[in-house]
């Protein structure tokens, strides 16, 4: 097989890029040629060979068109008890005319919006496939909450995902907060068929003073998708943003998330758990930057990993010269249900500041006999048993969901996988 290069895989994408944004553009195209397709050597994709499975199911790349979806379709994919908004996309195209129209916020193209300062939060030169989409993109979702504005429902980003063998699908979003506002985004995927595309998303989050965001997303793709997505947030003085992150299914996932904390007081939480069986590779990057003083963020990611499945968990806490009085913790937890299912992780702090309040660490084991024991003895029969301890170990992350329904939707599929329902 030839080896994979990034003018010959990805030329076709580059041809048809629209014209918008051109500088933009041009300066992500020549970011992602410099960069190339992360090689195994690639430190920040150390364990995950994207390059290889990229090679192995695709030889050149297409971008794939919107699919028909119908009104059926979207309330068939709300979950029960959902009241909020709903944005709908297919294949990474917005579909206003299936989706809410939101009071008070601002929703348009991201074509619509050509003075937008794209890149200036996931910048292109961080990762080769935020220079990919950034370059490539066919258009995008540009929403604005205004300042002083409390969002009481939920916005659902609802996207409906179908593409031939050789496609790519290109989300790109932006979303801003103004001053002493509060959202809520819920983010879900559903694949319809089992080809084997290539998904490479981008949301860039800007944050202002006292802002509360938070933004909770289920991957739950088709199992032979091959998926990198780069969420990067700036939030400034004041303000709090959690993010929540289940990863179900895929072929072979990779998520950075990048929390940039800009101002004082500012807290930011990161959450996680990734649930997988099969041959599943979920790959988190995680990095939150403190820049400024008297600033906190909380990190905690937990993996249940079962058949031959592997997780990667690779957590980096920045604490610049300048930022005293940090607070910053970090955690991950792996429990390993097959001898061949594996994890690496790696969480890392580096600190300049002098006066801070750091901690980070990680475990890797098998589930408690001894409580699977004392369940047991008390007439649970095993397979319950287990599924309820790994679905307590699951719970500390899930119940930082704050919107209900979206909450007990992820609670009845990670309960359905383990087993765990009576």
């Amino acid at each position: 097989m030839s080896t994979l290069t990034k003018q010959d895989t990805f030329s076709s994408l580059f041809t048809a890029a629209p014209k918008n944004f051109e500088s933009v553009r041009k300066l992500a195209e020549e970011s992602f040629l410099a960069q190339d397709i992360p090689a195994p050597k690639a430190e920040e994709y150390k364990f995950t060979n994207i390059g290889k499975k990229l090679e192995q199911s695709i030889v050149n790349y297409s971008a794939a068109l919107p699919i028909e979806v119908t009104i059926d379709q979207v309330k068939s994919a709300l979950f029960e008890g959902f009241e909020g908004n709903v944005l709908v996309f297919s294949n990474g195209k917005f579909l206003p005319e299936l989706s809410s129209s939101i009071e008070s916020v601002e929703i348009s193209l991201i074509s619509a919006k050509p003075e937008l300062a794209l890149g200036t939060i996931a910048k292109p030169g961080k990762d080769a496939f935020t220079a990919l989409n950034q370059a490539t993109f066919e258009d995008g979702i540009f929403i604005s909450v205004p300042k002083k504005t409390q969002i009481e429902k939920p916005i659902l980003l609802l996207s409906f995902n179908q593409a031939n063998q050789g496609q790519v699908i290109q989300p790109r979003v932006w979303i801003e907060a103004g001053d002493f506002s509060e959202v809520t985004f819920l983010d879900q995927s559903i694949s319809l068929g089992e080809s084997s595309y290539f998904l490479n998303k981008v949301v860039e989050v800007k944050g202002g003073i006292n802002t509360q965001i938070r933004y909770y997303r289920l991957q739950n793709e088709g199992k032979n998708v091959i998926e990198v997505s780069n969420f990067e947030t700036d939030i400034q003085q004041d303000a709090r943003f959690t993010s929540v992150n289940i990863s179900l299914s895929g072929d072979l996932v990779r998520n950075n998330l990048t929390l940039n904390l800009l101002g004082s007081n500012s807290e930011g939480n990161m959450y996680g758990i990734y649930l997988l069986n099969g041959k599943t590779h979920v790959d988190n990057h995680t990095n939150v930057d403190h820049t400024i003083p008297h600033a906190e963020s909380n990190e905690l990611y937990k993996g249940i990993l079962a058949d031959q499945s592997r997780g990667v968990f690779n957590g980096k806490i920045f604490v610049r010269q300048d930022a005293q009085k940090t607070n910053a913790f970090q955690q991950n937890n792996n429990i390993l249900l097959s001898e061949e299912a594996i994890v690496n992780t790696k969480p890392q702090l580096e600190i300049w500041a002098d006066d801070v309040k750091c901690s980070h660490g990680c475990t890797v084991g098998q589930l408690d006999e001894e409580a699977l024991f004392y369940l047991q003895a008390r007439g649970i029969d095993k397979v319950q048993a287990k599924g309820l301890l790994l679905y307590a170990f699951a719970g500390e992350v899930l119940e930082k969901i704050e919107e209900e329904s979206f909450h007990n939707y992820c609670v009845s599929l990670i309960q359905e996988r383990l087993g765990s329902k009576f």
